[in-house]
């Protein structure tokens, strides 16, 4: 396979300036995460007051050492409800990912509660949703570590209904063949209570535990009856009388043993590991310099599969047809993936091609990865009598019915029905994760800005009258600013418009873990039942 050259050059100013420019909007998104975890870190005294273990340290605790863990969407919420990205950051208050359990691939969930008591937000439940659907896409087993104090009822209206969805998803999930192991730290309470109900494994925590619908102060309001916490709900009540768990815990560390001994003896495969490759023969550091600050400046994509690729190999696809949309094939860590990304906006060419290359590994079931960096699809009168919304339909069309897997990077620009063609977040990639860089919106602001100062324009000469001095300037500065954070790697991230911000050096290994999660969801036989496994 031909290897790709380089014609960075990491020693120009411009170099050194797109460096700078990156490396603070990691320092940025990374400083997020640590707010989230500094909140969560200040309650250990409590925590240990307690006799327990922060929920952090039972992921730590739960997962292989040394082994992959994959975290998702860290900053779910962000700056939104609760979440003011300072002292009450909160990540929508779980810790979650794809890790080793007993050397099984897994799909991890812990509740944070350390912060707020691991009440759910609006976002925190959109998150859990999320997760659910990648286990049931990739058929990865559930361990749950969970103590919540149930729906934040200040957002019930946005909780409620999409809240029966998440218990839905387990019961289907069971059905599907899919395990789902739940520790119960602390409480669980009201609809929460279904959680561990509805889970295959149930653990429960000597003393700490507590599952009921109602706690002692709703159940005495409702009805007069008084009963303790432990009555009511308690490990022994759950594990001796009740019949809800399966398993009695002493404290934190064993319910986490107990919860890796579950998946131990599953009768569950061994992931399928990427076979690796060679190293890409360009630094990884570069891709640090590569964007430009600028984001109407060209760079060219294969500056960055060149960095992701074994060996920097790349097999152009009718390179010289379409050229401003790239796609080829390529390997990563041993992989096979066929790669599109952009080097300026989809024209009727490079749709086309990128439909037929679409096409083209589905028929050799090669799965897909998107390097999206996009103003859109051309406009114009030329790009317009080519046909360009007919060939873009073709792509789009190409890239909704894919039948491979599909993975996603933005690195940049994903504007307008670009964002569409190169497969963001509405046409279900099976994971997607940006650049700190990217620009996520219908178009940009300042573009946006001159769009409404033309129409302005036209609407007062169509009337015949004189636009006031300086109407249109100030009409065009409020839409930049209002829509220019709106279009940032944050602001999206917050909303799960992606599964998390990423280092751009990060990049080959988070695409290679994503790309044999998929591989070994497409090889895995389930044992499906009618009805979730209900129990005795």
């Amino acid at each position: 396979m031909p290897k790709l050259t380089s014609a960075v050059d990491s020693g120009s100013a411009a170099f050194a300036q797109n460096k700078a420019f990156m490396e603070a909007l990691i320092e940025e998104f990374r400083g997020y995460e640590a707010k989230v975890r500094e909140n969560s870190e200040s309650k250990r005294g409590k925590f240990e007051k307690r006799g327990q273990l922060l929920p952090r340290d039972r992921v730590s605790l739960l997962l292989d050492r040394g082994a992959p863990f994959m975290e998702i969407s860290t900053l779910a919420g962000l700056k939104m409800h609760d979440d003011d990205g300072k002292k009450n950051a909160a990540g929508g208050g779980s810790i979650a990912g794809i890790g080793y359990v007993a050397g099984k691939r897994c799909l991890i969930v812990a509740t944070d509660s350390a912060i707020k008591g691991g009440s759910i937000s609006p976002m925190g439940l959109k998150k859990t949703l999320r997760l659910q659907e990648i286990a049931k896409k990739q058929k990865l087993p559930i361990v749950a570590l969970t103590e919540s104090a149930g729906a934040n009822l200040m957002y019930q209206s946005e909780l409620f209904v999409e809240g029966g969805r998440a218990f839905a998803n387990q019961a289907r999930l069971s059905a599907a063949g899919i395990p789902q192991v739940t520790v119960v730290h602390g409480s669980s309470t009201a609809g929460g209570a279904y959680m561990p109900g509805l889970s295959d494994y149930t653990v429960v925590v000597r003393g700490k535990t507590k599952i009921f619908l109602a706690g002692p102060p709703l159940l005495k309001a409702a009805t007069g009856e008084v009963a303790s916490d432990e009555e009511l709900g308690g490990a022994e009540l759950h594990y001796n009388t009740a019949g809800t768990a399966e398993y009695m815990a002493e404290d934190d560390a064993h319910g986490v043993e107990t919860a890796r001994e579950i998946v131990d003896h599953l009768p569950w495969e061994a992931p399928l590991e990427a076979e690796g490759g060679k190293q890409p023969f360009y630094d990884a550091e570069d891709l640090l310099g590569i964007v430009p600050e600028d984001t109407k400046k060209p760079y060219d994509v294969r500056e960055i599969i060149a960095r992701m690729t074994d060996g920097s190999d790349f097999l152009d696809f009718k390179k010289e047809f379409g050229g401003s949309t790239v796609c080829g094939h390529a390997r990563i860590d041993g992989q096979a993936v066929g790669i599109l990304g952009n080097n300026g906006p989809i024209d009727p060419q490079g749709a086309v091609k990128a439909a037929q290359f679409i096409q083209l590994c589905c028929q050799s079931n090669t799965p897909l990865l998107f390097l999206m960096n996009t103003t859109g699809y051309l406009v114009g009168r030329d790009a317009e009598t080519s046909g360009i919304v007919k060939h873009g339909s073709k792509m789009i069309q190409a890239v909704a019915n894919a039948t491979v897997p599909k993975v996603t990077i933005v690195v940049g620009g994903a504007w307008g029905a670009g964002n569409y063609g190169m497969c963001g977040r509405g046409f279900d990639p099976d994971f997607i994760f940006s650049w700190p860089s990217a620009k996520v919106g219908v178009m940009g602001p300042e573009q946006a800005a001159t769009v409404m100062k033309i129409i302005t324009e036209e609407k007062f000469a169509k009337m015949g009258q004189q636009i006031p001095d300086g109407m249109t300037d100030q009409m065009a500065q409020k839409i930049i600013d209002q829509m220019s954070p709106e279009t940032t790697a944050l602001f999206a991230t917050a909303r799960l418009w992606d599964d998390g911000i990423i280092d751009p050096r990060d990049t080959r290994r988070v695409v290679s873990m994503a790309l044999s999660v998929c591989a070994d969801a497409k090889k895995r036989q389930l044992n499906p039942t009618a009805f979730g496994v209900a129990r005795g």
